[in-house]
């Protein structure tokens, strides 16, 4: 069995070296782990000797830690392994937020991943992400990289914040990475409660008008008819269009809802179906109001990305392939592909951005400044801080229009109801005289 020599620290702060027999590297890191020892290096040894082991443990016994203080040390580490849930752990929105910020913070002092993960893990206040921060550190240790542990460890993380993570390791700026996936994730969160503060009066609305609509249907529009049959008269064409849409609620009103919970079955599970995915994905940036928002959204996020990635050394076509893989929209998707085999046959990124039609001249000209000048990723930062000015503006509109759209809409309905049954009763009225 392969010998590892190591230097690590103990739980009092002290450094102990010494060797131990363990199958792999992986092995050797989880035996430590177990001690209750925090691994500065481990290497193995050429040296595999019994004599030579036991004589380096007798030459590094002033360093090691106190007798004393192992027990306490492994117990604590098997207290901290017995902690840890089996399977995926779910996070809230907000915890992935911390989980990010606090992370990006430790990495830019000069953190190493595994040492940054150690202190998280070690925080009383961080409640579930102590068992994540554990359980992606095991993983990492044991030679996979942090965008697949992030993978297996919780489903929270997301697909987009794992390929970030991925162009942020392939970079080197994977602290740069997670801070603006911080702010993007705390502009979301405040973006979805400006969303529900505001939707909160015209929810009301919503709510008032069902409620008037359900007594016109059950109570009013009954009493109309009965009236009109008893003085003879002649039921005007809106008051029979009403009527005859309150007796089909009340015949079919069953029907009715299982039809739609069926049609939302069968729409969700066509949107899921991979094969549908590109065509929903063309659909939504069609969308009037939410075409735009997603657009500008990708525009931010990828021209952030290839700044920070080109910035940091990577070439271009290897940018452009981390930032696609970071794009979760199919048909973006599609058209960051096309840019790729352009530039991949020797074509500028400015000139590979025209051909494909689907990139306003704006960004194009920012970026085709940039390469004249060799600062692209100067150029690039630019363009995303433009377009961000530009997503923030298209989110106030919606915001803006949400109010008045429903008021229109409520008094629309309300209005032509309520219309129509008066015209009704002026008639029947006017025959009665």
């Amino acid at each position: 069995m392969p010998i590892f020599a190591y230097k690590a620290l103990a739980t009092n702060g002290s450094v102990t070296t010494g060797e131990i027999d363990a199958a792999d590297r992986p092995e050797a890191l989880r035996m430590l782990d177990r001690k209750g020892l925090q691994p500065v290096n481990l290497r193995e040894s050429t040296s595999s000797a019994p004599v030579a082991k036991r004589g380096k443990e007798k030459s590094n016994t002033a360093d090691s830690p106190k007798p004393s203080a192992k027990p306490s040390a492994k117990a604590a580490a098997k207290e901290k392994e017995d902690a840890v849930p089996d399977g995926p752990i779910k996070l809230k929105r907000q915890e992935v937020v911390l989980f990010t910020e606090e992370l990006s913070d430790m990495l830019s002092a000069g953190l190493q991943l595994e040492p940054a993960l150690k202190s998280m893990e070690n925080r009383q206040e961080l409640g579930n992400l102590k068992a994540v921060s554990f359980k992606i550190r095991q993983i990492v240790r044991d030679g996979v990289n942090f965008s697949v542990a992030l993978k297996k460890v919780s489903p929270s993380f997301g697909a987009l914040y794992c390929s970030l993570a991925a162009a942020g390791e392939a970079s080197g700026a994977l602290d740069t990475i997670l801070k603006r996936q911080a702010h993007y994730l705390k502009t979301l969160a405040e973006l979805q409660a400006r969303l529900i503060l505001a939707m909160i009066y015209p929810a009301f609305l919503v709510l008032a008008g069902i409620g008037v609509s359900i007594v016109f249907v059950t109570t009013l529009i009954p009493q109309l008819t009965s009236l009109i049959d008893s003085t003879g008269g002649k039921i005007p064409l809106g008051a029979a269009i009403l009527i005859g849409a309150s007796d089909f609620i009340k015949k079919w009103w069953l029907v009715v809802i299982l039809v739609l919970i069926a049609a939302a079955i069968f729409f969700k599970a066509w949107k899921d179906n991979e094969a549908n995915k590109p065509a929903w994905d063309r659909m939504k940036l069609k969308l009037p109001l939410v075409g735009p928002v997603i657009t500008s959204r990708f525009y931010v996020q990828f021209l952030e990305t290839m700044a920070n990635l080109v910035g940091n050394g990577l070439p271009l076509l290897r940018s452009l392939e981390l930032s696609r893989d970071a794009t979760q929209n199919r048909g973006l998707r599609t058209e960051l592909n096309r840019v790729i085999e352009q530039v991949g046959d020797g074509r500028s990124f400015s000139k590979a951005l025209i051909r494909t039609g689907a990139f306003p001249p704006l960004l194009i000209d920012m970026i085709s400044v940039g390469e004249q000048t060799g600062k692209i990723d100067q150029s690039l930062r630019r363009a995303a801080e433009r377009y961000d000015k530009e997503l923030d503006k298209d989110l106030q509109r919606i915001m803006a229009l949400i109010m008045p759209t429903v008021l229109i809409i409520m008094a629309g309905l309300i209005g032509a109801m309520a219309y129509l049954m008066i015209t009704a009763i002026f008639q029947t009225i006017s025959k009665l005289g």
